[in-house]
Formats: structure tokens, sequence, C-alpha cells
């Protein structure tokens, strides 16, 4: 049975000391807006939370390679070694399978679009999905400081004329946000979890991710205990459409940073009839 009530969600989480969504056109760094707020992008966060789904026991469509569970190395692959997905011939079936069988693309939706494995081939798919879930970039409710560290190797890569000389493939630089609370918010929408088969349990499932966005989520960009959810705030209205716009619930959340050493404050502006469950990142 799919979703029976709209649900409006939003995440807080802390950075320390790392970096959260280097941005490769600029060196790596952070990323920032014009106005030096931080940001992490929606694909970042995705990224993240199918990780997290994979942990948790769920079949991911768009997965990693450092992540990889299977020996498909590409989405065509994966796509294709289905086998009840690959000898369907009807692009609606073959939608409908894709659905029932990857959590992330009757979630988060998927474009198809393989080329045809010959001339003429009438076999090649271009399927849309869209998908009930959407999670916006998450956005510091300050603007952060960046930290740039100049870094070096111990040993040259290559042996150099001298070499006790340090070449310059042993030179590098390290970019971190002191320190940052940022938010994002994301909304669950009923009409299309009917049309992939998105259920209630599934929702359930997201939100175990969300609380533990960031487990098993270590890298040297982002050293174990520097990023941390600290509030998950979970509205499930009382009926399909909702009883309030996603815009109206997400600007009911106001935060309050209070230092580094310290838990931001979150306070929630009550809707008539619209009560939130708030948990702790996990």
């Amino acid at each position: 049975m799919s979703l029976t009530n709209k649900i409006d969600f939003a995440v807080m989480f802390i950075v320390k000391k790392a970096n959260p969504n280097g941005d490769p056109l600029n060196g790596n760094r952070p990323r920032v807006d014009y106005e030096g707020y931080g940001e992490v992008s929606d694909v970042c966060l995705k990224r993240k939370l199918r990780n997290r789904l994979q942990d948790l026991g769920e079949q991911v469509f768009v997965q990693s390679d450092d992540n990889r569970k299977d020996d498909y190395r590409s989405l065509n692959a994966r796509f294709e070694g289905s086998k009840e997905i690959g000898d369907e011939s009807d692009k609606r079936k073959k939608a409908e399978l894709a659905c029932k069988t990857w959590y992330d693309v009757r979630a988060f939706g998927q474009v198809f679009a393989f080329k045809a494995k010959g001339s003429g081939d009438s076999d090649s798919v271009s399927i849309g999905v869209r998908g009930p879930v959407t999670i916006q970039s998450a956005v510091s409710v300050e603007p952060i400081d960046i930290s740039s560290l100049q870094i070096t190797k111990s040993v040259n890569l290559e042996t150099e004329k001298d070499p006790d000389k340090k070449g310059s493939d042993t030179m590098g630089m390290k970019h971190r946000v002191e320190f940052g609370v940022y938010k994002t918010f994301g909304s669950i929408n009923c009409q299309l979890a009917e049309k992939t088969g998105f259920s209630d349990a599934d929702a359930d499932k997201l939100l175990e991710a969300l609380k533990t966005l960031f487990l098993n989520d270590v890298s040297a960009a982002r050293p174990e205990g520097s990023m941390e959810v600290v509030k998950v705030i979970w509205w499930r209205h009382n009926c399909m459409s909702g009883q309030y716009s996603s815009a109206k619930v997400h600007r009911s959340v106001k935060i309050e940073v209070l230092g580094s050493n310290s838990l931001p404050r979150v306070t929630i502006e009550p809707l008539d009839g619209l009560e939130p469950d708030v948990f702790d990142g996990a």
C-alpha cells in the first residue's frame, strides 16, 4: 500500500573542522553561496541517504563504486542484469518493476536513458520516473569560516634528481569548515508515491536513514565525529494533500546558534492540527 499521508521533514546537523561537500570547480573547497553561507548539495545528501539505505538492507539502483554491493559497473548493466526487467518489453512495466526492485527509484525517481544495442534496435530504454521524495540543499544558519591548510607527503611519488628535495607532487591543500550549523528540508508527495509504490514502511526507513545520515560516512575530509545530526523533525499530515503547504511547514522551524561548544536551540512554531515528531540524531 502506498503512502497514506503527506510528510514534511527537516534535518539539522553540525559540521566541525570538516569539509561536508567540496566543490570540484573551486579546488574542492567547501561549497558556499555569494553571501558566505555554506551549502551541501541535494545530490550529496541523496548519495549519503542511498549509502545508509544500503546499510539498512535496501536494494539501491544508483550505487557508488566504493559502496557497490553487486558486480555491475554501470547503471545499464545493473538494469539489464535484473532478468525480470530485462526480459520485459513494455516500458511502463519496466518502470513499475524498477520501482518495485530498487528503493531509490521509487523514492527519488530515475531517468533510464540507455543507448540502443545496435542500429535499428527498438529495445532501447528511455523511461522517466518521478519520485515522491524531494530534498533541498542544506544551507548553514550563519555564514561559515573556511580554513585552508598546506599539506605535504612524507615521500616523493617519483624519484627526483635530488632525492632529498621535495617534489611538486608532494604538495597539496586541505580545506575545512571550522564550525557550522546546517539545515535542510524535504517532503514526500502522496500522489507521486501512488505511482511508484512508495509506502509508509519506506517512509519509516527514510526517517531512520536521516537520523543516522553520517554513520559510516567517514573520510580524511570528514573524520569520525566531525559531522553530527542533531535534530530530525517529522510532520505527518492528516491527509494526502497536506494540511499546510510545505513552505509554511518548513518556515515554522527557527534555529539559534549558541556557539561551537553548544548544540543549537531549535524551536518550532505551532501549526493548528499538525504536531511534529522530533528526534535526536543517532
